[in-house]
């Protein structure tokens, strides 16, 4: 009997991880494309994209909460 391969496929955690950073990348971008601060832009591109590129939940954490700070500490300085 052949063995089942389950590479690329990922946990559901990942899945959910990637879902939460899509959906506050996406309002990243809106805002900052409304209103025209280019942090929250890039912000929000970056959250939208790293999913797919990083391999791993808890790095998947890590760089999520880290864009996901940059611009709300940048806007407070």
């Amino acid at each position: 009997m052949p063995t089942v391969r389950t590479w690329g496929v990922p946990s559901a955690s990942t899945l959910f991880v990637g879902i939460v950073a899509g959906a506050v990348g996406v309002s990243y971008f809106i805002y900052g494309k409304r209103m025209e601060r280019i942090s929250f832009l890039a912000a929000g591109v970056g959250l939208c994209i790293f999913p797919y590129v990083v391999d791993g939940l808890l790095l998947q954490i890590v760089i999520g909460l880290g864009l996901a700070a940059l611009p709300v500490y940048f806007a407070n300085r």
